[in-house]
This record gives C-alpha cells, structure tokens and sequence, in this order.
C-alpha cells in the first residue's frame, strides 16, 4: 500500500485526531510505514521535539502511534492563541511571529511551500501519510488561506473522508451540509463519510445513511461507537471542561480517595499534564473554574497558561487568587506547572507576551519570573531533590526565565537546579515530569500525606505510557472492527473516485 489521504470533520473536536491516531496505529501494527501529518494545527497543547521545535500534542500521539519520534516534519506550522484576535505563529517547531486574521494573510504563501515541501518529503519517505484537515473545510470564508484542509487536499490531489461527531447531534445535516456548501472541484475530493461516537442500536442508523449516500453518491465507511474508556491526551481546550472529570476513576487500593482540582485557565496550555495523575487508581480529577470547586480538594493543580499575566488576573476577578491563598495558609498541596508556577510568584515582569511589565504575583512561593527571547524549548531529564532521588523527565516550553528563587529547588535537571518547594506547595517549569512513574508515585504520597489522607495507597505497577499505548491499541481495535477496510485502502492507493458528483443545493 502507498498513498496518502486526508482526515477532515465537520466540527472541531469532531474526532480527527483520533481518527488518525487510530488508523495509524492499526497501518503500522499490519507491517505499514505510516506517518502523520498535519498541515496547520491551533493549539496550545503542545510538546518538544527530539529536533528541538514545538509541535501540536496531538501529532505527537500521532507519531507515538506510527511507532516514530515526535517531529516538526509532522506539523510544521502551529498557532498557539495568547488572546481571541492574536496567536503566536510556530513554523517548522520554531515561534516567529504574533499574528492576527489579516497578518497570517501576508504568511500564506510562504506556509504554502514550507506545508507541500514537507508533506512531499513525508510522502517519498513513508508508504502511507494520514494527514489531518484543521476545523472545518466548511469555514468557506477562510477557504483562500486554507493550508490544512481542501487547499492542502486540491494542492496535492488528496482523497478526504469526512468525519462527524453524532454524539453533538444533526451528524447527517453536519455531513451532508458539507459537501454541498464547498465549491464543485472541492467536493470532487470528498471521497466518504465516518460517523463518530454512536451509542446504540447502528441498525437504527442505517437507513439515514442510506439517505445520505443516495443525497450526496458518498458511501459511510464506518461507524465509530462511543469508547467510554478513551479520553487520554485531549487536543485542545475543548477537552477541559468545568466540573468534567479527567479520564475513568478507578477504585482506590486503601480506603482514602485523594482528590484532585484542576483550575480550567480561560487561555489553559498543555492540560494534558494532568492526565497521568487521572491514570492512578484512587485519584479523581476534574476540572475546576470556581473557588468553591476548590473548597474540597485535596490537591490544586495551576496548569500552563499562553497568557500567563492574562489568567493571574483571572484568578484574583473570580476569587481563586483568594482561595489558594487560603490553602497555602492551612498547608493544603498545590502544584504549579509552567505558567501556573509563574503565577504563584512574588512577581512577574513580561515585556514579551502581555507587555504588561512588572505585576504582583500571588506570592506563594519566594521567587521573581521574567519574561524574554527567546522561547525556551527543549527536553529535559533529570532527579528529584530531597529524600526520593528518583529520575524525572519531561520538556520545557516558556518565555519565562526565574530570576531569583529563595525556595528550596524541587528538581535537578542536568545539572541545574529546576522548580520550588516550600510547604506542601510545589513549583516547575518542566511538562510531562509526572509521567515519570517512579516520581509520580513517590509526589503522590507526599501529597496524600500534608492532606491528611493517612489510607490512600499508591499503585506500584501504574505506568503512563503503557495506558498511553493501551489507548492507540483501542483506538486500532476500533477502527479494524467498524471501518470498511477495503474501500478505505482503495482510496489510499488509488485517491479519490473520478465520478463523484456535484451537489447544487443552493447553486
């Protein structure tokens, strides 16, 4: 098999990415050299290359389930939002500029070359590339900068399977409504449909998508039942929301729960940091944006921010401020990660991204942040301080320099001291350190500990990428079992049909 296709949805958060995830973790376990690729990502989930750049979270499980290392190749341009009119632009791993609607008009010629010069290289390299569309390709008043979705399809004559999320409702409009709303040599590569997350009978369902096939000449190639027990590695913000838990609580081995409240940041970055905590039996996560969510908790988490001084601000107008600050008070755990430890800072100075200058921080922890270029991006291993001494690792994505800290460092990465502990309150810059097993359980029972909960037993066999993996295997075994294989291979191979009509609803 060789080929490429692209994987578009009608909605965000409609199921792209897992799509992808799924089908390149089920190519690569049949002997396949997949890859993936997508062309734009928006997202402020993000993770560090072994070449040194940024990339969306989401391609880098992507890549995780090919079976391959993590690479700007995969998604070479990425805007990460700092605001609902500006967001940083990342080419190729690397930020370059801070872009509104009308500056990434001027861009898009050049992300145009920079997008088909990789994806072409991706394509000699590996037998298969499963690329991913961005949104929607309904979004027709972006349609002249599209670089993701059928101006990348129509760039490189790529076949492109729609899928829809059934679980929001109107699925058969949302896919039908498509198709008919995109211009006539657009539609020509809309190739086929896969409804996602069904509950139910699909009998039931069969007749609609019989319809739909004779509407629009486009066979359903599958669908995808709703997987209660799939929720790792969210791809946005769309993920983390208010009160919703974080992944399948599992029973606690002792009598004690231990409590986790995750403060959902209007402008929230990399919340997947929370996940491998969500992967402990006895401990339950949600998500939290009220200070009365807090009031119970035995642990606050202060998650990464892309508007750091933005969020802080935040905190104080709905009262969080005022109720970590309480915690602190009584000695109750909080655990600040990247922008979040910034904000537990007695001050913060950022000419950079807000260009606010000097600001108070909360003042938990004994420290001064400031911002400046450039970006620091690199991965980082290292060991905790203190009385475990176990090995942690993880990656650094921050403008955000501390340029004093009085506290004690809370970990050693390569020489270097990294982070803050003071009093049950603890402080990093560093992504991803608890999905460092060892490391997490070893927090986890000093956390249960200053919380008082005395019957919370840690597991000893709990390991974040064997779940991670678990998952893509799911996702795999989803796909082989409710996708039509056949014709989804023909498409790979031989792209888009040659007689699929036109739809002239409205025309």
């Amino acid at each position: 098999m060789r080929g490429a296709l692209l994987i578009a949805g009608t909605t965000s958060d409609a199921g792209k990415s897992v799509v992808v995830a799924g089908l390149c973790r089920m190519l690569a376990r049949r002997g396949v050299r997949v890859a993936p690729f997508k062309a734009q990502n928006m997202s402020n989930n993000s993770v560090v290359t072994l070449d040194g750049g940024e990339i969306g979270r989401a391609q880098a499980l992507q890549a995780r389930a090919c079976g391959l290392e993590p690479s700007v190749r995969f998604n070479p341009v990425l805007l990460k939002p700092g605001s609902d009119r500006r967001s940083q632009l990342v080419v190729r791993g690397r930020a370059v500029d801070t872009v509104g609607a009308k500056d990434y008009f001027r861009h898009r010629q050049v992300l145009r070359g920079i997008v088909a010069e990789e994806l072409a290289s991706l394509r000699a390299e590996f037998d298969v590339v499963i690329c991913e569309g961005a949104g929607s390709p309904a979004e027709i008043n972006l349609r002249a900068t599209d670089l993701a979705n059928m101006g990348l399809a129509r760039a490189v004559d790529l076949p492109v399977l729609l899928v829809g999320d059934i679980d929001r409702g109107g699925v058969l409009a949302h896919l039908f409504g498509t198709v008919a709303i995109l211009e006539p040599e657009d539609q020509q590569l809309i190739s086929g449909f896969i409804v996602n997350k069904f509950r139910g009978d699909v009998e039931l369902l069969r007749p609609g998508l019989d319809q739909l096939t004779e509407l629009t000449g486009r066979p359903t190639l599958g669908v995808l039942p709703f997987a209660e027990d799939l929720w790792i590695d969210a791809e946005d913000s769309l993920g983390t929301v208010a009160d919703a838990p974080v992944g399948r609580s599992r029973p606690p081995l002792g009598r004690d729960w231990l409590t986790v409240a995750a403060i959902r940041l209007p402008r929230i970055s990399n919340s997947t940091d929370v996940e491998a905590l969500a992967c402990e039996p006895g401990v339950s996560v949600r998500w939290a944006d009220d200070p009365s969510r807090l009031a119970g908790a035995d642990l606050v988490i202060l998650p990464g921010s892309k508007a750091t001084v933005s969020d802080l601000e935040w905190l104080r107008r709905t009262g969080i401020a005022d109720a970590l600050t309480a915690r602190a008070a009584a000695g109750s755990p909080i655990l600040g990660i990247c922008g979040g430890y910034q904000m537990l800072a007695r001050s913060i100075t950022d000419r950079v991204e807000s260009t606010a200058g000097t600001v108070p921080g909360l003042g938990l922890l004994d420290l001064d942040i400031e911002f400046a270029d450039p970006k620091v991006l690199r991965r980082a291993s290292g060991r905790a301080l203190g009385g475990a001494d176990l090995p942690v690792h993880g990656y650094e994505i921050h403008h955000g320099r501390v340029t004093r800290n009085a506290d004690h460092p809370w970990l050693e990465l390569e020489g270097r001291p990294e982070g803050s502990v003071r009093q049950g309150i603890w402080g990093t810059h560093l992504h991803g350190a608890l999905e460092s097993d060892e490391f997490r359980r070893a927090w986890l029972g000093e956390v249960a500990a200053q919380a008082g909960r005395t019957d919370f037993v840690v597991a000893e066999d709990v390991s974040v990428a064997d779940v991670r993996a678990a998952q893509l295997d799911l996702l795999a075994d989803l796909m082989e079992k409710h996708l039509d294989l056949e014709p989804l291979e023909r498409l790979i191979t031989h792209g888009a049909p040659a007689d699929l009509p036109v739809l002239t609803v409205g025309r």
